[in-house]
């Protein structure tokens, strides 16, 4: 699992960010189990409280179980709750400054799709 990490958010929530759309993207799928803690942090070279802590997130949040004693699990219909959250989330906060700033540069539909406009 490749991660670019920033220094603009904590570590935590860019890892969960990842494995959201690993989730989204189909390589996690419904049941499938994540990586471990152990070799997440290991491969990562970040703290296992902090993955633990990506992974409490995703279980609050109904994407994930706990099976205990075998591990963390996606949970079946994760993908489409996910899909929701993430669309209504382009459309009320990213979508909105996006539009401004084609509003702003005079931006054409021709030009933003990539077409020659005549």
């Amino acid at each position: 699992m490749e991660v670019n990490w920033n220094n603009k958010d904590p570590i935590y929530l860019q890892l969960k960010e990842r494995l959201v759309e690993l989730i989204l993207d189909g390589v996690l799928n419904e049941g499938d189990a994540l990586p471990s803690v152990r070799h997440i942090s290991s491969e990562q070279r970040i703290n296992p409280i902090t993955v633990s802590k990506a992974f409490q997130i995703l279980v609050d949040e109904e994407i994930v179980e706990k099976k205990r004693g075998i591990g963390m699990y996606v949970l079946n219909g994760a993908k489409d709750k996910l899909s929701r959250q993430e669309k209504a989330k382009f459309l009320e906060q990213e979508w909105p400054q996006i539009a401004a700033r084609i509003e702003r540069l005079g931006l054409e539909v021709d030009e933003l799709l990539g077409r020659k406009k005549n």
